[in-house]
């Protein structure tokens, strides 16, 4: 190959390789675009789903804040109706308690006024059974003082009944002389050996008559000043004994303390009131204990046979 052609042939080449490079060169370029626009392409994609993403974002934080609102307005909404029930409860509870507490005053001053009347009732009807006892017990007052003037005035009587038939004997001795001196004769006798004792002197009628005033004078279980008197004028003007006198009264002595026994024991058991008076009597009459104790359950036997 001459030069000239390797010259053109070298020429052709470098040609070649400048076209190689040029096109190299467009390729890269157009590579350069290419990479510059997809670039710009991811880069727009990126923004674009960076601003979904920031729209999501706010959307979701939006709705997470619209959800918290509408949380935060159930939440006080439920507070509020619980608040609400609450305190409607609680009005009941306190109407309940109120009408509970007005009931129960209620019935606290119903069973305080029943009380009160019972209270009152039983007062009054104590104060009747006082008025009652003591009228009772002044009227048993009176009695024993009007059954005490009686008996006082019984034995003044019969002993100026004895007056007056001493009186009238009187008048029959001195008509009598001899039968008056004869009858004195026997008094002077009979008054020596009063002392000494023997058999009665008195008459049956005396007797009797003697032993109706012993009752009678201690019927209230009692000898007064005036009436010891008076049995003395009696047992002198009747011609008794102290022998007479002594068994008379004893007699007379247990027929009362017999009485009041029964009068006792009439209920079927006796009081304190009672006893207390038996004992005054059993002490006064010189009772001994074995016979009050025959004497009660003799009354108490007969007691007993009478309910049965």
């Amino acid at each position: 190959m001459n030069p000239a052609e390797l010259e053109e042939q070298k020429r052709k080449v470098e040609e070649l390789k400048k076209k190689i490079l040029e096109q190299k060169r467009k390729t890269a370029d157009s590579s350069a675009d290419t990479e510059k626009r997809a670039e710009e392409a991811r880069k727009a994609e990126e923004e674009a789903k960076k601003r979904e993403e920031e729209e999501a974002a706010e959307k979701a934080e939006e709705e997470a804040k619209k959800k918290e609102e509408e949380e935060a307005l159930r939440k006080e909404e439920d507070q509020r109706r619980k608040e609400e029930e609450e305190r409607r409860k609680a009005e009941e509870e306190a109407i309940r308690k109120a009408e509970q507490e007005a009931k129960k005053k209620a019935e606290n001053a119903a069973r305080l006024k029943e009380e009160e009347e019972r209270k009152k009732a039983l007062e009054e009807a104590k104060e009747q059974a006082d008025l009652a006892a003591q009228k009772r017990a002044e009227e048993d007052e009176r009695r024993k003082e009007e059954e005490s003037r009686r008996k006082i005035e019984e034995a003044r009587r019969k002993i100026e009944e004895q007056k007056k038939k001493e009186a009238e004997q009187k008048k029959k001795e001195e008509e009598e002389k001899k039968k008056k001196e004869e009858e004195a004769r026997k008094k002077a006798e009979a008054k020596k050996t009063a002392p000494s004792g023997g058999g009665s002197k008195a008459s049956p009628a005396a007797i009797q008559a003697y032993l109706s005033a012993l009752k009678q004078a201690w019927a209230d279980g009692q000898l007064s000043k005036d009436e010891e008197v008076l049995l003395a004028t009696l047992r002198k003007s009747l011609g008794i004994t102290p022998e007479e006198h002594a068994g008379l009264e004893q007699e007379v002595q247990l027929e009362i303390y017999l009485e009041a026994v029964v009068n006792g024991w009439k209920d079927g058991s006796i009081s304190p009131e009672d006893s207390e008076n038996l004992d005054n009597l059993r002490e006064k009459f010189r009772i001994s204990a074995d016979e009050h104790m025959r004497m009660e359950k003799q009354v108490r036997q007969e007691i007993l046979k009478q309910r049965a």
